[in-house]
């Protein structure tokens, strides 16, 4: 270490990001949690390059902070206007200029209109302009219960709407062709980054042979069970273990592959053309 360095102050701004996504609720307090319970599934579906996300349930006033250097920013939480449970309001950011002020906020009130708010206040022009709020209508805030069927319905319209609209422009373009795979002798299958990627962006997929084909299925994560996609190297190649899937079958060596959008599963031949 120079002398100069040990006297330098650390860096601890948050890395910047395209987009940051946070899910602000108590996870036990019911409907309260839809924030960080639609966090915990967009994380299972991949996070791409350029995104980050924050569960804001337990980062608490730090959320503002996290905002810091943020291109676009998504704040997802609960309300409870007394419409029918479940209904999905989007609030741009156009709408969000009059927020109210801060005093008496603490640890424990601390919800989306604050986080911004106090944003506002401690990052001044380094705030991101770019802010939209989803707030999800709750059915019941009882405490340890699990989400209501109307709010699990209104938080996978939130997660496609955010999916659409700010996270698919950060995955990786598959081309309007698969990328090649290799079997190898000892019972893996290797896909390249850009397949692994764009196919299989949680790196979790179930496995099955029909007739002359390897199907490949993607899952939504690793706590959905199915197959691990390791990676195999700093390019982001994976490598997965299907030597029990192929049973007695030896296969080996480089494979065309295609995806089939009805079974939404990757076909990769199990003969050599």
């Amino acid at each position: 270490m120079s002398p100069t360095s040990a006297t330098e102050p650390p860096d601890l701004e948050p890395p910047g990001c395209a987009v940051l996504v946070i899910g602000c609720g108590n996870l036990l307090r019911g409907d309260d949690g839809i924030g960080p319970v639609l966090v915990r599934h967009l994380w299972e579906r991949g996070v791409p390059d350029g995104a980050r996300l924050v569960d804001g349930g337990t980062a608490g006033m730090d959320v503002a902070f996290q905002m810091r250097g943020a291109g676009r920013v998504v704040v997802v939480d609960a309300a409870a206007t007394g419409s029918e449970p479940g209904t999905v309001f989007r609030v741009p950011g156009a709408e969000l200029a009059d927020l109210p002020p801060l005093e008496g906020v603490h640890t424990h009130s601390f919800r989306w209109d604050h986080a911004i708010a106090l944003a506002r206040w401690a990052l001044g022009d380094a705030c991101p302009d770019d802010i939209t709020v989803f707030l999800v209508e709750v059915a019941g805030v009882e405490f340890g219960a699990e989400l209501s069927e109307p709010v699990l319905r209104g938080m996978e319209q939130v997660i496609e709407m955010v999916e659409r609209d700010y996270l698919a422009a950060l995955r990786p373009d598959i081309g309007a062709a698969d990328d090649p795979v290799e079997f190898t002798a000892d019972g893996y299958l290797r896909l390249p980054a850009r397949l692994a990627a764009g196919r299989f962006p949680s790196d979790a997929a179930i496995a099955a042979v029909r007739d002359d084909d390897l199907w490949l299925v993607p899952l939504t994560g690793p706590r959905s069970g199915g197959l691990l996609l390791k990676q195999r190297n700093p390019a982001g190649d994976r490598s997965v273990l299907v030597r029990e899937v192929l049973g007695e079958r030896v296969v080996s060596g480089p494979r065309p592959t295609a995806w089939d959008d009805e079974q939404k599963a990757l076909r990769i031949p199990l003969r050599e053309a």
